[in-house]
């Protein structure tokens, strides 16, 4: 099972206020207290970070974040990276100027490595995208309230 997600938010902040708030990594346990354990020095190209995420769901997920490219081009921002562990694929975040605030884009490309994890995508996919889509709709509206 593969699960594709593209999602776009606006924050009531300017690019550059969200992209400095992004680069606060020590704050995002903080933010997301389902995110467990973070490992984590910087946004930026060629960093690893290490995660443990507890989803609302029964098990949790382990997985390192390869940070390939990061971009600060003009008004806008992005982040491309690949994802291995517990769960394998791809991710992208931009940032992009909305009228004063800022649009918000997480894509991404997920499926389940570990087996007990494959079990349940195979068994019950309707858990693993409850799982997904619950930690992103919790996370950007964490992140609303408790970046600033």
């Amino acid at each position: 099972m593969e699960i594709r997600s593209e999602q776009s938010h606006l924050v009531e902040h300017t690019v550059a206020e969200v992209w400095a708030a992004l680069q606060r990594v020590d704050d995002y346990p903080r933010w997301w207290p389902w995110l467990r354990r973070l490992e984590a020095e910087a946004v930026r190209t060629g960093d690893v970070w290490s995660c443990t995420v507890q989803p609302p769901v029964p098990y949790s997920l382990r997985f390192r974040i390869l940070l390939g490219d990061v971009v600060e081009q003009g008004d806008s921002c992005e982040v491309h990276a690949t994802v291995d562990g517990d769960i394998v694929g791809t991710a992208h975040l931009q940032l992009a100027p909305a009228d004063g605030a800022c649009e918000i884009t997480l894509a991404s490309v997920l499926r389940p490595e570990s087996l007990p994890l494959q079990l349940v995508a195979t068994l019950t996919p309707w858990i693993a995208r409850f799982g997904h889509d619950r930690v992103l709709d919790a996370g950007i509206e964490q992140f609303r309230r408790r970046a600033w």
